[in-house]
């Protein structure tokens, strides 16, 4: 089944683009300047990343449990 069907992948993914990109920013912060266009989706990420990065963990951490549990 397809990530977009299935609501816990989806979350899944979507935790781990926004770990990455924030990572990324972090590690190389001239890759994510640009803040339109395909580029800026990443930019968000990270941004988001950046400014929830305690619920990020948290949720990053309890997903990885209900992956390894379930």
């Amino acid at each position: 089944m397809s990530a977009l069907f299935n609501f816990h992948s989806f979350l899944t993914v979507v935790l781990l683009v926004i770990c990455t990109c924030t990572y990324i920013k972090m590690q190389f912060p001239a890759m994510l300047e640009q803040r339109t266009g395909f580029r800026g989706f990443f930019w968000k990420a990270a941004r988001i990343g950046e400014r929830l990065s305690p619920w990020v963990a948290m949720g990053c951490f309890a997903m990885g449990v209900s992956i390894i549990i379930f």
